[in-house]
């Protein structure tokens, strides 16, 4: 069982932290067990039924309402609620919620049901992005149990990868070579492998190289492979000097091609980074940069 804080819990659901003391106070929500210095944590449990109760109060119920109601009476409401794809924070905090119980079946409904009905890449855009960036930092701070990262990593990648096959590329009038890969130290390739999707998607061609690729052989690569623009994305821990000597290499060694990088960890350099690497946040920002 995983242990959350209340900023976590906030975070997950979108309810202040002072609101959910209000409600543990006024309505007996939750029951947190507490440190001897009285700092609240609570269980897997509290998470989701703080979940719940944040879907049923955005639909409308009362607060009182909620606090009245059992188990099973809020799980037949949020069924209901559930049925409505286009509620894209309901379905991120189900999401939520299999992940906790480890429940594949319920985690597979969700997103095949947004997919057939909203498509694929709006799923992951609007559904799935949203709702890795939401538990991301958990991840990064060790709050989520591992198997409830690579639970939900094997998941989510089975989805991209069945896209990325069936995918029937745009006709481009200038396709370009796109070279993706992940830098020694890095497994987390869910953006990557969705970015190869929707460039492929777009006309592009992508080399795929995928996890923990050492400099020295994609100089190698490189010589054998005509492209026009590197890809890569950076999640896993680094010291910021690490980081950007890393990135410095990486322009010298491709000095005459544009660098395309993302991740968590790119996000937190405030220095000034190499002129042919272009940093992007999002898939929708990479569409923006290669249009």
């Amino acid at each position: 069982m995983a242990e959350y804080s209340i900023k976590d819990l906030e975070r997950l659901s979108g309810i202040k932290a002072h609101t959910i003391r209000i409600w543990e106070k006024r309505y007996g929500l939750l029951k947190p067990s507490r440190t001897d210095t009285n700092i609240r944590h609570y269980s897997d449990a509290d998470l989701k039924h703080i979940l719940n109760v944040s879907i049923l109060n955005r639909h409308g119920i009362k607060i009182s309402h909620i606090a009245s109601m059992d188990e099973s009476e809020m799980t037949d409401k949020i069924v209901i609620i559930s049925r409505d794809v286009s509620d894209y924070e309901s379905l991120i905090e189900n999401l939520v919620i299999s992940m906790v119980d480890l429940n594949q079946e319920k985690f597979e409904k969700l997103l095949s049901r947004s997919i057939m009905q909203i498509g694929f890449e709006d799923s992951i855009l609007k559904i799935v992005y949203p709702f890795l960036e939401k538990i991301g930092i958990l991840w990064q701070t060790g709050t989520i149990n591992p198997a409830q990262e690579h639970f939900i990593t094997h998941l989510v990648r089975q989805k991209i990868i069945v896209g990325i096959d069936s995918v029937i590329p745009a006709s481009h009038p200038s396709p370009k070579h796109f070279l993706l890969f992940l830098p020694e130290g890095e497994l987390h390739e869910l953006g990557l492998l969705f970015y190869s999707y929707i460039l492929q998607k777009r006309g592009h061609k992508v080399t795929y190289l995928g996890q923990w690729v050492p400099l020295a052989d994609m100089a190698s690569a490189s010589t054998v492979l005509n492209v026009d623009f590197l890809l890569t994305s950076i999640a896993a821990s680094h010291s910021g000097t690490d980081l950007m000597d890393y990135l410095v290499k990486l322009s010298a060694t491709f000095h005459n091609k544009t660098i395309y990088i993302s991740g968590y960890q790119v996000s937190q350099i405030s220095g000034t980074l190499p002129g042919n690497i272009i940093r992007f946040r999002t898939a929708v920002d990479l569409l923006s940069c290669i249009q």
